[in-house]
């Protein structure tokens, strides 16, 4: 799909769940960027990786031919006139933060969403995260809103503050839009 400094970015398939669960559950485990408690199984995460991959996107980071990250989009809510927007998310393992693969894995992922039709896409980020923030600012997100203490999860209580990119700017807002695919 596409090259970054130092590795290839590609459409995730169900032979990557076992690297992104891998990936994924220090973050579950010892830290509250994510409020799941439970590491997610091997097989769960290739249902999620089908999911997105149905109607959003999920690609993941190789290099050297191991999965070293990954980014997806996923529905925002359930009612049909948000059918427009989606939240997005990356992981990376936790030797690769703050080398470039997150801002490789979102220059991929955000026109994969826009030519699928999604007009809006939301990032949470769970507070204090600084290099998730710079992230999201550095690719056009703007703060929307803070939830406070909304999750509890290592013995405390945490924010999250929300980040919305406009995946359409100058849309008319009087013509309905195509549906996404």
């Amino acid at each position: 799909m596409a090259m970054s400094g130092d590795g290839n970015i590609r459409r995730a398939t169900a032979d990557d769940a076992a690297a992104c669960a891998a990936i994924y559950a220090p973050y579950v485990t010892d830290t509250a960027i994510t409020f799941e408690t439970e590491p997610p199984t091997v097989a769960e995460m290739g249902r999620r990786i089908a999911a997105a991959n149905r109607h959003h996107a999920w690609l993941v980071l190789e290099v050297d031919g191991t999965v070293v990250g990954y980014a997806y989009g996923t529905e925002h809510r359930t009612r049909a006139a948000y059918r427009w927007a989606c939240d997005s998310s990356i992981y990376l393992h936790t030797g690769r933060r703050r080398t470039g693969g997150g801002r490789a894995l979102y220059a991929a992922l955000l026109p994969a969403l826009a030519a699928r039709g999604y007009r809006r896409v939301m990032g949470g980020v769970t507070q204090p995260n600084e290099a998730s923030m710079g992230l999201h600012h550095a690719f056009g997100y703007s703060e929307v809103g803070t939830y406070r203490k909304v999750g509890w999860k290592l013995g405390s209580w945490h924010d999250v503050t929300w980040l919305q990119l406009d995946l359409a700017p100058g849309e008319d807002r009087t013509t309905p839009p195509a549906e996404p695919r």
